[in-house]
């Protein structure tokens, strides 16, 4: 875990600069978790794909339940968004953004909906995971929990090797990363190598989208593990049959 305070002193408000966040709180907020949401926009991913994913997020932080799950984590939960592809290109469409109730979370759905499209070039996972995590340091919130999450529709292709970025964000203090692939015919067994490369530490898990439709289920189930790790038996009856909707699917596109 990160020493925030010496890291504030250290590097001020360099993290507010690049994008301002929805609901700003005072240094070192206590949340429950710090959470990474690192979002694919390289060139095999068109323009409809693009609104599916964005749509998937704003939807999902739009959800009720998700919403209650937020409000009773303890301080609740500190996000930011951002857009990825090639070796150089990482943008911060939404910053550090704290979240602790229904009005909060919608606002940033908002935030997510308006923003813009930057790239459409390589894909290269590892530098995208180098980008996000000395982020961590300097957001002004002390979380029990980091993470990093990463969605995509292909392998490295571009940049930091992806395994090594992974390994030396956990030895960051990083937490955990999580990985949401998107199987395509071009990548059918996408999720072995997100799981061999991008998976990390002791929570860390790969939750596969089957298509880009199935995207929205995907990333409500994902965050639904990822805000709260251990949930109750009924929240766990829920997530399975979320899980069970993405197999599903991902079963029939196979078969096809």
């Amino acid at each position: 875990m990160f020493n925030k305070k010496l890291a504030a002193l250290a590097v001020g408000l360099i993290g507010s600069i690049a994008a301002v966040p929805v609901h700003a709180v005072g240094a070192n907020a206590d949340v429950a978790l710090e959470l990474v949401l690192l979002v694919d926009v390289s060139g095999s991913v068109d323009g409809n794909e693009y609104a599916l994913q964005k749509t998937g997020y704003v939807n999902a932080f739009n959800n009720a339940s998700l919403q209650a799950l937020i409000a009773g984590q303890p301080g609740g939960i500190a996000v930011t968004y951002i857009e990825w592809s090639g070796a150089a290109e990482q943008s911060i469409e939404v910053g550090w953004t704290h979240i602790t109730d229904a009005a909060s979370s919608s606002a940033f759905a908002t935030a997510i909906a308006t923003a813009t499209r930057n790239f459409s070039g390589l894909t290269a996972p590892g530098s995208a995971i180098n980008f996000a995590t000395p982020l961590f340091a300097s957001n002004l919130f002390d979380g029990t929990r980091q993470v990093i999450d990463v969605s995509g529709d292909g392998e490295q292709n571009d940049g930091a090797n992806t395994a090594t970025a992974r390994n030396n964000a956990l030895a960051a203090g990083v937490d955990s990363l999580n990985g949401l692939p998107i199987i395509t015919s071009d990548f059918p067994s996408l999720d072995v190598w997100y799981k061999n490369n991008i998976q990390g530490g002791a929570k860390g898990f790969t939750l596969p989208a089957a298509s880009f439709a199935d995207f929205e289920a995907a990333v409500a189930a994902k965050l639904e593990k990822e805000i709260n790790p251990t949930p109750e038996p009924g929240s766990l009856l829920l997530m399975g049959a979320a899980l069970a909707g993405v197999f599903g699917v991902r079963r029939r596109v196979k078969s096809a």
